[in-house]
């Protein structure tokens, strides 16, 4: 069976929809382990719950993002994964972590990429007027949320929303369609190749699979 490590910051619901995928057997793997950059994450408790193992490495212990990197990718080794997911991982990854898991490092990054990279993506579509948002599952390369879209999912913006409402109706989107995601590539569907995203043997237009 295959196997995948999940980078985490925070409260890790995407990483409960992950772990409950592969319970379930939607996705065709395990989750091997589970690693966050702050040791209060409530996604490791999610990570003991489910009998995975769940470690933190705090960065005020490196001298620098590199250190940090290198320690963690000998850590992530150490599990032998076939796909390292980013899921509310809030830390900028240096180059060397990008190219040691090229081709097997995905992210799902909350707008409809390439819109709003970076942070506080709800509250620019607000402050912008959109009258749709959404959520983007993409390869990671060097380039910050600049990576080959694997697929997205759109919600309307509805007069009256607020950060919160919006962030909700993105994140129920967003346990859908990362597992499914996570799902192809386990089951050797998906790949990166020539810096786009190829699902079937086919490359995937810019905004990703549109069934």
């Amino acid at each position: 069976m295959k196997k995948l490590v999940v980078l985490i910051s925070g409260n890790g619901s995407n990483l409960q929809s992950i772990l409950d995928a592969c319970a379930s057997g939607r996705i065709n793997g395990s989750v091997a382990a589970v690693f966050s950059n702050k040791e209060s994450a409530y996604g490791l408790t999610r990570a003991q719950q489910a009998s995975v193992p769940g470690l933190a490495l705090s960065p005020g212990d490196f001298p620098d993002r590199e250190a940090f990197d290198r320690q963690l990718m000998q850590e992530i080794d150490a599990f032998e994964p076939d796909l390292v997911v980013l899921a509310g991982y809030m830390r900028i990854l240096s180059s060397a972590f990008v190219a040691h898991y090229h081709d097997r490092l995905l992210n799902i990054h909350p707008s409809l990429l390439p819109k709003y990279p970076g942070l506080h993506t709800h509250r620019q579509a607000l402050e912008n007027g959109d009258k749709e948002h959404g959520t983007s599952v993409h390869f990671v390369t060097d380039e910050l949320d600049g990576g080959p879209v694997v697929l997205q999912a759109r919600v309307p913006i509805f007069p009256g929303d607020d950060e919160a409402e919006i962030t909700a109706r993105v994140q129920h989107q967003e346990h859908a369609i990362y597992p499914l995601a996570i799902s192809w590539f386990m089951d050797g569907r998906l790949v990166m190749r020539k810096g786009k995203a190829w699902l079937d043997g086919q490359p995937l237009p810019a905004e990703g699979y549109a069934p």
